[in-house]
């Protein structure tokens, strides 16, 4: 189903699980999440699960989004914005229509040709993608005042580390496959950072290389 009726369903179930930012709830109800999985799983399109989009790769749970999107929105609306794994583009779409720009980094080609196909066809120009190992980051573009990466490693890589602002935001899944917890880390201006757990997840393996 991807009526409305089934996305405001899903904007509810949000709210009941402790998503308060209603920028965030809006953006999640009005983004056509349908598009961005395959034409037999619409059905399931705006359960609060997530969903195979191939390649041993998921779109998240929508929930995950919204968490991940409202913890680098607390402190204010970062400008520039470094995502480590585009997948599908889902949460690259939800942060385009939050902030000026997003650098969105993929290893898979395929997956990285669909996201751009669908940036395209929701009309959305301030998102640049590139095809890279995400461990690099994307240098050229550095510093970004927030970083947010859609898969978990058991730290987060010095290099992507390095491409923070002083006292930018990232969020992050961080652990084993079977003991991953959702971090925030905030730069303190100082080279130092204050970081917090914010909820148990479950993420594909942050790998590098290109394929």
């Amino acid at each position: 189903m991807t009526s409305q009726r089934a996305r405001d369903r899903l904007a509810t179930k949000l709210k009941e699980e402790g998503i308060r930012d209603q920028r965030v709830i809006d953006i999640i109800r009005n983004t056509p999440r349908h598009h961005f999985i395959d034409q037999a799983l619409h059905s399931r399109a705006y359960e609060n699960t997530a969903l195979p989009i191939g390649h041993g790769q998921t779109i998240s749970q929508p929930w995950v989004v919204a968490r991940m999107t409202e913890a680098l929105l607390e402190f204010g609306v970062p400008q520039k914005v470094l995502e480590i794994g585009t997948g599908s583009g889902y949460q690259a779409v939800v942060l385009a229509q939050l902030v000026s720009q997003i650098y969105t980094v993929e290893r898979i080609e395929e997956l990285l040709r669909q996201a751009r196909r669908r940036f395209r066809q929701l009309g959305l120009t301030n998102i640049r993608s590139r095809h890279d190992d995400g461990k690099l980051g994307w240098a050229d573009e550095a510093p970004f005042d927030a970083i947010i990466l859609t898969a978990a490693g058991d730290a987060i890589p010095h290099a992507i580390l390095d491409q923070l602002s002083p006292t930018g935001v990232l969020v992050a899944p961080v652990g084993s496959p079977s003991n991953q917890m959702l971090i925030r880390m905030r730069g303190d201006g100082q080279g130092d950072f204050i970081q917090e757990e914010l909820a148990a997840v479950s993420f594909v393996p942050l790998l590098g290389g290109i394929g």
